[in-house]
């Protein structure tokens, strides 16, 4: 075991399929929920908005856990995405996201140094944030 990995190894493994509806759709399939990505919104905003919604459920818990109660809280999630490369044209910019910034507003029983600490908590336990922070191993394949 790394230092990195805790003494918990319970891993919960998600698996999902996608399939290619057109250009610009796919429907993904969890197995529990079934969406279309590209007819609402596209992937970028899709992740984007996995950001938001994780920073919203790790909230919530840390919130809990703290005994802080939230009156509201407002996330907005921003970034950038230079798409010459992916449609083919040379580019030295990245095809991904540039960069990614996030404003939470919170209204909450707690006084701002309890907040800091709230919100050192949501970006140390939230998933996908941790994904995003973090080099995370991605392995792509063809059958």
């Amino acid at each position: 075991m790394s230092e990195d990995q805790s003494a918990n190894t319970d891993v919960t493994h998600y698996e999902l399929h996608a399939s290619r509806v057109s250009p610009k759709r796919t429907t993904v399939d969890t197995g529990k929920a079934e969406f279309v990505v590209g007819k609402d919104v596209n992937p970028v905003e899709y992740f984007l908005g996995a950001i938001g919604a994780c920073l919203n459920s790790t909230g919530t818990m840390v919130a809990r856990d703290m005994n802080i109660a939230i009156e509201s809280l407002d996330i907005t999630v921003e970034g950038g995405v230079n798409y010459d490369r992916y449609a083919g044209r040379e580019s030295d910019a990245r095809a991904g996201l540039q960069g990614v910034d996030v404003t939470l507003e919170i209204e909450a029983d707690a006084d701002e140094q309890t907040l800091e600490a709230w919100l050192e908590a949501v970006e140390e336990r939230c998933p996908i944030t941790d994904n995003v922070a973090n080099e995370t191993s991605l392995a792509v394949s063809f059958k």
